[in-house]
């Protein structure tokens, strides 16, 4: 499905830009109303996402091309996002990091590679392991879920055609179809957004279950620059009811740590005593202040 051409767009090099971005705004529109379709799936992966990291494991995606773009942006976005250690939530890619910014499609067609590159992660029953391919037929993709699941782990494949060779080798697989692109073959477009789209489910999804937010807040960020330690004051201001003053204060004594400020300010407890507690709820911050 989507290698076919899109008869809606037959003329797309004969439109004017307005028929054009129109054109590939109705076919966008597709995307969401796809993934509908498959929101029990994604929830069993943010179950099973959360499961896993709860128990020290790791979310690992593997992909090549934009596929594997796509992973590596949810995987460098995690850390900065939820507090997590950057060894949480990991990518793979075909060619390596190279790969990022310089395209390596011939690398996507080798199994032994894809092998060879999630055997080097050592994936094992404590991990999940995600595999995401537009097509659902990229042999480098197939072949390190193949590897990661002989070795434990768990696989959930993101693929945009049904019945795809990668979802065979998936735990769960979500098989979300956007139908033929506005440029033929060229994944980027909608199989890349509901890609992009399902990975903002899974990670945000299984953060919050794992207590890395509050409320709808983003409670574990870190405070690396001016604008991230104003709206670090301003979530302690909201979810504690306390003037911008106190919320800077609290903040400061908590060593720029918005959980630890947070429990601080809701349980009127003391750094140690609040820095236990967050101890205890392995970092759930909701846990923590409710005991």
């Amino acid at each position: 499905m989507t290698e076919r051409r899109n008869p809606a767009t037959e003329n797309l090099d004969r439109m004017t830009a307005l028929e054009m971005i129109t054109a590939m705004n109705r076919e966008d529109a597709k995307v969401p109303r796809a993934i509908r379709k498959v929101l029990p799936q994604i929830a069993q992966a943010v179950d099973l996402v959360a499961e896993r990291l709860a128990d020290g494991g790791r979310l690992i995606y593997v992909g090549s091309g934009t596929s594997g773009r796509i992973g590596a942006l949810d995987a460098s976005e995690s850390p900065p996002t939820f507090g997590v250690s950057a060894k949480k939530v990991q990518f793979v890619i075909a060619g390596g990091e190279r790969a990022l910014v310089k395209a390596a499609e011939a690398s996507e067609d080798s199994a032994e590679f894809g092998r060879r590159d999630i055997a080097a992660r050592r994936p094992g029953m404590h991990d999940v392991v995600v595999g995401i391919a537009a097509s659902g037929n990229t042999p480098y993709t197939i072949s390190a879920l193949e590897h990661a699941r002989d070795k434990g782990a768990a696989t959930v494949a993101i693929v945009c055609n049904r019945n795809s060779a990668l979802g065979k080798v998936s735990d769960i697989r979500i098989e979300v179809e956007v139908g033929p692109e506005v440029l033929a073959g060229s994944s980027r477009l909608k199989a890349g957004t509901a890609e992009k789209l399902i990975c903002n489910m899974l990670t945000t999804g299984a953060m919050s279950r794992l207590g890395y937010v509050y409320s709808n807040l983003m409670v574990n960020l870190h405070l690396t620059n001016k604008k991230l330690v104003q709206r670090g004051i301003t979530i302690l201001e909201e979810l504690a009811a306390v003037d911008r003053e106190q919320a800077a204060a609290t903040l400061e004594k908590a060593g720029r740590s918005v959980p630890l400020a947070l429990v601080m300010l809701k349980t009127g407890a003391g750094k140690a005593e609040s820095a236990r507690r967050l101890r205890r709820a392995k970092g759930n911050v909701r846990r923590a202040i409710e005991g």
